[in-house]
């Protein structure tokens, strides 16, 4: 016989939308069965391992450092960036709250429960073309997103009053209830006891990722346009595998849209360590490096440089003959530019070091460099171009790379400086310069030199793949993140917020994101689940 378990609203998934959805709830007086399925080490998903960027408009830290920001540019900018389809009045609608409401539902909120942001706004995304992000948007949360998950799982205990939350790990939902039209619970599976459960709940909230943690179901939704490479690596969890969007659309009625947008990153290594199978680290690319083909030709015409269009390097690198290619560097370049995203390698932000931070920032980090080196088989360091091209080619069991042409790469781009500055006609340098104008970004980011500058080695080469990573489609649901079913109508009883939901709508940053709309979409989803649950609650009482 099945355990049952009973309460006002049954929340699935124990990622960072899921936790603030609860947390909202338990403050209103609300009981809730929280079911995450994996280890309570690892409840918060993804967002406990996240670096903890967020975009933002409107903030104190914007007006401080004279940030011309209002939410109508912001939107400008989210429709021509994200290429939103406008007649996707859901999405839209998702979009136009999230600039119009971050200031107040996300930095405003966060702020009042403990949470401090770096001092700076970084300038992310700007676009190929200018059409990106027209401004300076992304905040770091002090402390990374690890901090961020930490709190508010504290202050979900905090709230936790008459024991009205019942928190459960290793559980598996495999299937919701309805009766008639109506969710009124679920099927779960206890999967260290293999005991089933069976929840009965008023309301079901769906907060249960996307669904590029299965390579598979991530595959299967790729747009047949766009170059889809022979191998790719996890940078999603594992457990974000999209069943149970079919079984929402399957059974229920509802609808995923845009499940072939994704917000992939072009240059991951394998996790030296992996949590799980496929594990990847989506590294932050140096504007310095060369990226160059699996042959250690550039890729061109147009260089690829990260921080203008991470959607374009995806693809770029996708249509590549081989499903990996080459950062080419020096140790002076590594030390100043390279960094992998995410708290686990991120120590000084993570554990506000702010004084090793600085000293870091203005010294290089050293240490993350030789702790690549030293761990990962993918960052190879060579005092000579010609033997690094040796170590390249036995990584990847090749003669892909001939010395002398990865020689000619170098040489041609240092022929550059032959007189100062006088003779750079390169996309590449013009983009770092232009990066060099904003000050935060010109504190982590070299200024250009010959890649062969006497005194910059030893050489660096690593190996990157394509790791995916967010699912930019999910459940189209309305405002009130209601999923809504035949005739664009809410199913009763179920929501759906973050990732699962398209971080709203089913879609609101369309093709792209401006970066760093994920973990605040997360929160201002959940946070309207919770307002809309509370008052059809109220309401249906005093009916």
């Amino acid at each position: 016989m099945a355990n049952k378990n009973t309460s006002d609203v049954l929340v699935v998934g124990g990622g960072i939308s899921g936790i603030v959805t609860a947390l909202e709830l338990l403050r209103a007086g609300k009981t809730v069965t929280l079911v995450d399925r994996d280890t309570p080490e690892r409840f918060g998903g993804l967002a406990l391992w996240a670096f903890g960027g967020m975009m933002l408009i409107g903030t104190p830290l914007q007006e401080s450092m004279k940030i011309p920001d209002t939410p109508e540019r912001a939107l400008r900018d989210w429709i021509r960036f994200g290429e939103l389809n406008t007649e996707d009045h859901h999405s839209l609608n998702w979009a136009k709250y999230y600039v119009e409401n971050s200031r107040t539902e996300v930095y405003d909120w966060l702020k009042n429960e403990g949470i401090k942001f770096m001092p700076a706004v970084n300038w992310v995304e700007r676009g190929l073309y200018g059409d990106g992000n027209s401004v300076p948007r992304y905040h770091v949360v002090w402390g990374t997103s690890r901090e961020l998950t930490r709190t508010m799982i504290a202050a979900l205990h905090a709230a936790n009053q008459d024991n009205r939350l019942t928190l459960l790990h290793r559980v598996r939902i495999s299937e919701l209830v309805n009766q008639g039209e109506r969710v009124v619970g679920a099927i779960g599976f206890n999967e260290e006891t293999h005991e089933p459960i069976e929840f009965h709940a008023s309301v079901v909230v769906m907060a249960s990722g996307g669904i590029n943690g299965s390579h598979p179901e991530c595959r299967a939704n790729w747009p047949e346009h766009r170059a889809q490479p022979e191998t790719m690596l996890n940078g999603a969890h594992p457990y974000s595998d999209g069943k149970l969007h079919h079984e929402v659309q399957d059974k229920l009625g509802g609808h995923i849209i845009n499940p072939g947008e994704m917000w992939n990153y072009a240059a991951g290594i394998p996790h030296p360590y992996p949590h799980f199978e496929g594990h990847g680290l989506s590294t932050i690319p140096c504007k310095s490096a060369l990226w160059l083909n699996s042959k250690g030709k550039r890729i061109g015409p147009k260089p690829l440089v990260t921080g203008f269009d991470t959607h374009d390097l995806c693809q770029r690198v996708a249509e590549q003959e081989k499903p990996w290619t080459w950062h080419l560097l020096n140790w002076r370049i590594a030390i100043k530019e390279f960094a992998i995203s995410g708290a686990e390698h991120n120590q000084r932000i993570r554990d506000k070091q702010f004084l090793r931070f600085v000293k870091e920032l203005l010294l290089g980090n050293q240490n993350l460099v030789k702790q690549m080196a030293s761990e990962s088989k993918d960052f190879l360091v060579d005092d000579t171009l010609e033997g690094l091209s040796k170590k390249m080619n036995a990584l990847t069991c090749s003669h892909d790379i001939e010395p002398g042409v990865l020689q000619a790469t170098a040489d041609e781009f240092d022929a550059n400086f032959d007189k100062g500055n006088q003779l750079e006609n390169d996309d590449q340098i013009r983009s770092i310069l232009h990066a060099r104008q904003w000050g935060p970004d010109k504190l982590r980011t070299c200024k250009p030199a010959p890649l062969q500058k006497p005194g910059a080695g030893p050489f660096i080469a690593i190996r990157m793949q394509l790791v995916t990573r967010k699912s930019l489609g999910g459940l189209c649901t309305d405002l009130d993140c209601k999923v809504l079913g035949a005739e664009e109508k809410p199913i009763p009883g179920l929501y759906c917020v973050g990732e699962a939901a398209g971080f709203g709508g089913g879609g609101s940053n369309g093709k792209r994101s401006l970066e760093g709309t994920f973990l605040p979409g997360c929160i201002m989803t959940a946070r309207s689940a919770a307002r809309s649950i509370i008052s059809d609650n109220a309401a249906a009482k005093n009916n």
